[in-house]
């Protein structure tokens, strides 16, 4: 395996890189770094936790040129978190060098973030919908944008964001360099790179599985009016550095947060409810280790990719296989140990039997100072962010419409949590949400959506009574 050096980067870059701690360029790094200094498209193949962020992070930074006040890079992410995430990374990166890193979301006030790029950011980082907000406002110029990425372009598809992206693209340099970042590569997502990018080199982690080689994965059988009790004991007894405790509801999250904290704990909460700067001031604590304990739900956790974190603690069991194998991903990070521990109810034996049959071993049933041989946690190519309910993977889904778009001001969270909220739904059920100006259409399980139609419709949102129907086939 080479080295940063040997990769190519400038001293600052170096620098930056041992500050950090970053010893030895991942495999993915290794691959993309060379050609996209050299100056050519790439399309990458890898998921979350692989070192997909240095991988077109550095090459970015080396190729701005501080002394230029115009966006010379862009990046494209599918969701704020992510949006977050990247350029939190791509500024540490870009601290000695001088490189400016804005970024755009949704969620947030526009006017705030118009003045930014125009400031003289040198790379904006941002969600789709708001950049091409931007742009149509003419407060984001990219006539001197040498450099776009398109990261994690599979959920832009799933998310519905293709059509945008392509129009975003559209208005950028034909002669920019282009990389995409994808975990799966569906045919919408090759026919797009075959049509923006110019003789791509294809790189590729060599498995094209996530795998997680540290994780000690134990069961604890406890009745239902004793889980509360039981975390809490369990938590005195592990000492976490840092966990991530899942529940299955946003309520479930708030009254075990209410809980941990009056016991002297020191926790936070992360679920759909909050408001966007909530959720931010949150994950940053969590992220920069100031919060040990987080509590939180599925769809909230997506995109926290946080190395640090030591434990897994699944309070409701997950709602597939899947989605455990998810949540216990969240720990165990680039070669640390990490110790994943799942509640079981008594009722819950059928659930616990399709994770023993999906993970393909016995869980070990938890005790204070238990071990157990590390095991891989394998994450399918499969979509891991992407929501799978049924135990089997054949649920059928239904397309449903509902009668408000992004001209009342909705974005994809605000629809997800009016959906899970109204129906008393996981927020994995909802998926394929597609905000359009005028209607916005997202799809349920098909045995549900009857339900879920006649729960939502006329429920509040944006200040306004929300119109649902099933749409046609």
């Amino acid at each position: 395996m080479a080295t940063f050096a040997e990769l190519g980067l400038s001293k600052p870059l170096l620098e930056a890189l041992a500050h950090l701690g970053y010893e030895k360029p991942s495999p993915i790094q290794e691959q993309a770094i060379p050609p996209l200094l050299a100056g050519g498209d790439i399309i990458g193949q890898a998921q979350t936790g692989s070192g997909k962020t240095a991988a077109f992070g550095l090459p970015i930074v080396e190729h701005v040129d501080p002394s230029v006040g115009e966006v010379q890079a862009l990046v494209l992410t599918p969701t704020r978190e992510l949006c977050i995430q990247v350029t939190q990374a791509l500024r540490t990166y870009g601290a000695r060098k001088g490189v400016d890193v804005v970024a755009v979301f949704g969620g947030a006030p526009i006017r705030s973030q118009q003045s930014q790029p125009r400031a003289g950011g040198h790379v904006v980082v941002g969600t789709v919908g708001r950049v091409l907000d931007l742009l149509s406002r003419a407060s984001l110029q990219l006539h001197s944008c040498r450099f776009v990425v398109l990261d994690e372009a599979d959920e832009m598809l799933d998310l519905g964001f293709l059509e945008d992206v392509e129009k975003i693209l559209n208005m950028t340099p034909n002669g920019r360099q282009t990389a995409l970042f994808s975990a799966t590569m569906p045919p919408p997502i090759r026919k797009l790179a075959d049509r923006y990018l110019y003789h791509p080199e294809v790189v590729a982690v060599k498995s094209q599985f996530l795998t997680v080689d540290t994780v000690e994965q134990f069961r604890l059988e406890t009745k239902a009016n004793e889980k509360a009790e039981t975390l809490v004991n369990v938590l005195r007894a592990e000492k976490p550095a840092q966990a991530i405790v899942f529940t299955r509801t946003k309520i479930r999250a708030d009254q075990l947060y209410r809980k941990l904290r009056d016991g002297g704990m020191n926790v936070k909460a992360l679920h759909g409810d909050m408001s966007q700067g909530q959720r931010d001031g949150v994950m940053l604590s969590f992220k920069g280790g100031r919060v040990p304990i987080l509590v939180a739900t599925d769809v909230a956790a997506r995109g926290l990719d946080i190395s640090t974190v030591t434990h897994v603690i699944n309070f409701d069991v997950p709602t597939s296989p899947d989605t455990y194998v998810h949540r216990i991903g969240r720990t165990g990070r680039v070669g640390r140990s990490g110790r994943a521990i799942t509640f079981v109810e008594p009722k819950q034996q059928k659930e616990l039997a399709a994770i023993e049959a999906h993970v393909g071993m016995k869980l070990t049933e938890w005790a204070p100072g238990a071990k157990t041989a590390p095991t891989t946690v394998v994450e399918t190519p499969k979509r891991h962010t992407k929501p799978q309910i049924s135990r089997n993977g054949d649920e059928q889904y239904r397309r449903v419409l509902a009668g408000a778009g992004r001209a009342d001001g909705l974005e994809v969270s605000d629809v997800i949590r009016a959906v899970t909220s109204a129906a008393g739904l996981d927020g994995e059920a909802v998926r394929d949400v597609r905000v359009l100006e005028r209607f916005t259409l997202f799809s349920v399980p098909d045995s549900e959506a009857a339900r879920i139609v006649e729960a939502v419709d006329g429920s509040e949102l944006a200040g306004r009574k929300l119109r649902v129907e099933l749409a046609r086939a």
